[in-house]
């Protein structure tokens, strides 16, 4: 069976370089076997938006899907850069999705399968997980997604 490093290299995926923090906040935090993520959107180098825009305005449900997908290798960078590689991950076990929505856009579930696609993509059944979509007025930068997400390690991680 490949390993989620293996996996990632075979689908051709490269992740973006990770945020940087500021010193009152970390984006990935672990509590026992869980590592708590914080908010990641599609932010590139510079922390500059890779898309920017609301659902049901601006941008397409398959737009939206795109930028939930590029939020998810922006996941992945921070918590490589945190663990080191993406193998201690057993499951992703909780995302949050908000959706920069423009008013009357209410499928925000919709979007947010860009997201949980590229978990099942990267980790196989162990990247099936529990979620919440919800629409918002704005996000930081005019961003159109922006996903939370809790992954449980392996005992001896």
């Amino acid at each position: 069976m490949a390993t989620h490093e293996e996996r990632l290299a075979a689908l051709g995926l490269t992740l973006p370089p990770p945020f940087r923090d500021e010193a009152n906040r970390v984006r990935a935090l672990r509590s026992g076997n869980h590592v708590y993520m914080s908010g990641h959107g599609p932010l590139g180098a510079g922390n500059v938006p890779m898309m920017v825009g609301k659902l049901g305005g601006a941008l397409s449900i398959p737009e939206g899907r795109e930028a939930a997908r590029l939020a998810g290798l922006c996941t992945l960078s921070t918590l490589r850069t945190y663990l080191g590689t993406l193998n201690p991950v057993v499951r992703v076990v909780r995302v949050i999705g908000f959706i920069n929505c423009a008013p009357g856009f209410n499928t925000p579930s919709d979007v947010l399968h860009g997201f949980s696609d590229l978990m099942i993509d990267v980790f196989g059944e162990a990247g099936r997980h529990t979620r919440s979509a919800i629409g918002v007025a704005e996000l930081y930068a005019d961003m159109p997604i922006e996903v939370e997400a809790l992954f449980e390690l392996g005992n001896g991680s």
